[in-house]
């Protein structure tokens, strides 16, 4: 796409938006572990991006068992985030900045995120962002959650923009590979722990934080 025809950005939302990926790991690990399953915080990481019941079916095809529930898993762990986001949720470097800047460049923002409408509502009001957002478009109810491009296609015809106009601002693989498969210009801002991980090339840019994405907007919505 050419750059100088950016018409919005869409941005996931935890580990972008708000710093809650810790507690979505925690309480997968939390879960799993008091099953007396022997898995590592670097095998949960792996489920980043995915929707909560993309990720209770994901531990369960890997350890099957009579007493696996999936439900309660997904309950306990949207159960924990909420709590922690309405306690202690604190916005990603940036973010407010990012935000203004989109504005100020006169973009459509769009909302694009695996989490369910509960979530989504307790970061919205946590960070007082709402207003920012001219869509929001959960996973929670599509047929497919990320890696699957749907959310993003959606977000996008609901912003009136094609998705070759959009740039997508993500910290997951599951994330990145939607916003690629949207044909969606791409910004990754992968976890500090995950910042040397080769898959990034995939991306068409990266960053530490979103204190670089006013600069990136203005170069992509720059004349050529």
């Amino acid at each position: 796409m050419e750059t100088s025809q950016l018409q919005a950005v869409i941005f996931d939302m935890d580990g972008v938006l708000i710093d809650s990926e810790p507690v979505w790991q925690q309480a997968e690990f939390d879960v799993l572990t008091g099953k007396g399953l022997p898995i590592t915080r670097n095998e949960i990481a792996q489920t980043t991006g995915l929707r909560i019941d993309e990720v209770a079916q994901y531990w369960y095809r890997l350890f099957p068992s009579d007493d696996f529930d999936t439900a309660a898993m997904a309950d306990y762990i949207i159960e924990q985030v909420i709590h922690y986001i309405r306690q202690d949720g604190t916005a990603m470097t940036g973010v407010y900045d990012a935000l203004r800047a989109c504005r100020q460049q006169g973009l459509k923002l769009g909302l694009a995120t695996s989490s369910s409408s509960d979530i989504i509502d307790a970061v919205l009001e946590k960070l007082q962002i709402r207003e920012f957002f001219d869509v929001i478009q959960s996973a929670e109810h599509l047929p497919y959650g990320k890696p699957h491009p749907e959310v993003y296609l959606r977000c996008a015809a609901a912003l009136g923009i094609a998705p070759g106009k959009c740039l997508a601002v993500e910290d997951s693989l599951n994330g990145l590979i939607a916003a690629r498969a949207a044909r969606m210009q791409t910004l990754i801002i992968p976890s500090v722990s995950q910042q040397q991980d080769p898959r990034w090339a995939v991306a068409h840019h990266q960053a530490v934080d979103l204190r670089a994405l006013p600069a990136l907007l203005q170069r992509l919505c720059s004349p050529r």
